[in-house]
């Protein structure tokens, strides 16, 4: 009886113990969530705000006639060439500066922040010279085909006068974005997603009144539209780079980070080494992005019409995947950074799956939206129709999207750089853009159909 008495209580002490292992580990599960969330949340709000405002945008701008909103989605797809140039020339200094803070070594940081600065000014300097001696050209790449009630040469003027005053903004993203890069390599999401709501209001507001001439100004259209936006870039980095320094105590690690913006070669050689993959990826996907719209207007001009109806709502919801990427490459790094390698690798784990979950509400939700979204624009039936189906096949691909955005987002906070490059940005070039251009150029398939074998070969 005491035997058996005794192997009882064993049980019962071995049940509570792992009762209690349980709760511990679902206390660290429900933690990492928590911390991915709570990183990644701001991200979503200032993003989605940012996205919100570029989605008002489109509609007043499409309320103007087809050939506007062709226009600013032309310049809009070729800019974000540039943005997602500076993303990747940012990105891998950022995982140097992530492990670094997680490390507490403000001379690596200062380093990497100064690289930072170099590396941006390099690519402005680059963007602004070949949007200024080849802008009209690039936009005529995507004028092809004919459609009924469409004027190719009027939006090749409207896209010219939209793309000259949008540069004058590159200046203030690249600041904002090297200074909401650092902060959130320190886990600081809050200020970035005030700037970013600030920078919304004053482009919503200029908007209306430059676009259409409101309260006294004057009607300026598309130019309404460009200028309204670089007022509200100029906006967000005042309040990022400004309040970033009148609150300077906080952040020790950026303290005196101006004494110098010198860096030496022997500095940052491992750091440019492991992050220019990064920037090719980032620069060669965003230009297969291009490529394959490209690619899609060879079937007429309503197609970049209908392309920019789901783009609109589209990129309003993805933010949901890309800012958990961005979480997860932060919190990773940290872990690395800390030498905490086995829980990295159990936390990446987890929160692929949770941001696939998260995108299949994404599916949902877009499905919804298809129909009644495209109606809010002054187009043609067959440019609503496409926009309609346009968002059907990418919300289909949205849980996919995002498992393979927060592996990517994974893979890179460890130094994997080669391996996100081929499966990325050579990938694209290679498989989506080589399928779209041979399915437009050499077969009669429409553009739909076309569009989601493209979707489906990720």
């Amino acid at each position: 009886m005491n035997c058996a008495a005794g192997a009882g209580e064993r049980e019962m002490a071995f049940g509570e113990r792992m009762s209690i292992y349980r709760e511990i580990r679902e206390m660290r599960e429900q933690s990492v969530y928590k911390k991915a969330l709570t990183l990644a949340v701001p991200m979503m709000i200032q993003n989605g705000i940012t996205n919100a405002v570029s989605l008002v945008d489109n509609l007043m701008v499409g309320s103007l006639g087809t050939e506007s909103m062709t226009a600013v989605s032309i310049v809009g797809q070729l800019i974000f060439v540039f943005f997602l140039a500076v993303f990747g020339g940012l990105s891998g200094p950022g995982i140097y500066g992530a492990q670094y803070y997680g490390q507490r070594n403000k001379e690596g940081f200062q380093t990497v922040f100064r690289l930072k600065l170099w590396i941006t000014a390099v690519i402005v300097l680059v963007g602004m010279i070949i949007f200024i001696t080849n802008g009209s050209r690039l936009i005529g790449l995507y004028l092809h085909g004919s459609t009924q009630g469409m004027d190719a040469g009027k939006t090749l003027e409207q896209g010219m006068e939209y793309l000259h005053i949008m540069l004058i903004g590159l200046i203030p993203f690249a600041f904002t974005q090297i200074y909401a890069g650092s902060l959130r390599e320190m886990g600081e999401s809050v200020k970035p997603m005030i700037a970013g709501i600030a920078s919304v209001f004053v482009d919503i507001v200029f908007n209306y009144l430059l676009i259409y001439g409101k309260f006294g100004c004057p009607r300026l259209e598309v130019r309404g539209a460009a200028i309204a936006t670089v007022m509200a870039r100029f906006v967000e980095m005042f309040i990022v780079v400004g309040w970033t320094h009148a609150s300077i105590r906080k952040y020790e690690l950026l303290q005196k980070v101006y004494r110098t913006v010198r860096v030496s070669f022997a500095q940052v050689k491992g750091i440019l080494v492991k992050g220019f993959p990064i920037f090719m990826n980032e620069f060669f996907w965003a230009g297969g992005m291009a490529a394959l719209t490209q690619c899609y207007s060879m079937k007429g001009l309503q197609v970049i019409a209908g392309l920019n109806i789901s783009n609109a709502i589209c990129n309003l919801l993805n933010v949901v995947f890309v800012a958990m990427g961005n979480a997860v490459g932060i919190i990773i790094g940290q872990q690395l950074g800390a030498s905490r390698f086995e829980e990295a690798k159990r936390d990446a784990g987890k929160l692929r799956w949770f941001t696939a979950g998260l995108c299949l509400i994404l599916t949902v939700i877009l499905a919804a939206c298809s129909h009644g979204f495209p109606q809010l624009y002054d187009t043609t039936e067959d440019v609503r129709y496409l926009g309609q189906w346009f968002i059907i096949i990418t919300a289909v691909f949205f849980p996919v999207q995002g498992f393979l955005n927060v592996l990517y987002f994974t893979l890179r906070s460890g130094g994997k750089t080669v391996i996100t490059f081929l499966f990325d940005s050579v990938f694209t070039w290679v498989v989506s853009v080589t399928l779209a251009f041979v399915l437009c150029r050499f077969t009669a398939l429409p553009v739909l159909a076309v569009y989601a074998l493209v979707q489906s070969a990720d």
